[in-house]
């Protein structure tokens, strides 16, 4: 009895903790291929789970951020899906390499051809996005989810620091510190280059001893050579002089 108790407490511990985890796993999120550096450009994909049972998600919107705009978004050709990108005029221009653009990608969607996400399914939806802000530690992306069954789910809530997480929270992308490229390649440089000094005065030791082995190898074989001569000068003298005296 006390055996089969424990049993029965475990599993409604487990059903308790899967019903509250599983909320946490059912919402849109975004997250980025690597990193998602201030300053810099990313690939994300937004992770879409499929909460129903009997309806499959259909369309997926996805509405950027209006307060940091972003000038380059780029979606990935995805089969089964047809894509829209949605882009309005500026009200301030952007400045991007040199050149003013007035124009950005405000909303993209995502609407099924054939079944969709079904259930007991995800898919995840990928964007390259650019260049990211380097004033916030984050963006805020609201998603709008459709079912089969003509269901709207709203992904909208934004998330607050030090409050609990809402029922239907908006996807938001953690931007990492800006990559300093700039110094970090110098010191690179400055490697590289006290590496390349070495390898050289390596090569140089190595080749001025190969140099010096050499002439003593052709000093040795030049004294070798002429002790032969004169032992062969030698041996054709007395070899006449014995011809002579017989």
């Amino acid at each position: 009895m006390k055996a089969s108790r424990i049993v029965a407490a475990g599993a409604a511990a487990g059903v308790t903790v899967l019903a509250l985890s599983a909320p946490a796993f059912a919402h849109v999120t975004v997250q980025p291929e690597g990193a998602a550096a201030k300053g810099g450009y990313a690939v994300v994909d937004f992770k879409v789970p499929n909460e129903r049972d009997d309806a499959s998600t259909t369309k997926l919107e996805v509405t950027f951020p209006t307060d940091h705009p972003l000038a380059s978004v780029m979606p990935e050709p995805m089969p089964g899906w047809k894509i829209d990108v949605t882009t309005s005029e500026l009200d301030k221009p952007l400045e991007m390499h040199g050149e003013k653009i007035s124009k950005v990608v405000t909303k993209v969607t995502w609407t099924a051809d054939g079944k969709g996400i079904e259930p007991g399914y995800f898919e995840k939806f990928p964007l390259s996005i650019g260049q990211l802000p380097e004033d916030t530690d984050q963006l805020v992306f609201k998603a709008l989810q459709t079912y089969s069954n003509k269901e709207v789910v709203r992904w909208i809530e934004v998330p607050q620091e030090g409050q609990e997480e809402p029922d239907n929270p908006a996807p938001v992308l953690e931007l990492s510190a800006a990559e300093d490229g700039h110094h970090a390649s110098s010191g690179d440089d400055a490697s590289d280059a006290k590496s390349a000094e070495k390898a050289s005065a390596d090569t140089a030791a190595s080749d001025s001893g190969s140099s010096d082995g050499t002439d003593t190898t052709a000093r040795v074989l030049g004294v070798v050579g002429i002790v032969v001569g004169a032992a062969g000068v030698a041996y054709g003298v007395l070899a006449g002089r014995r011809r002579t005296n017989a």
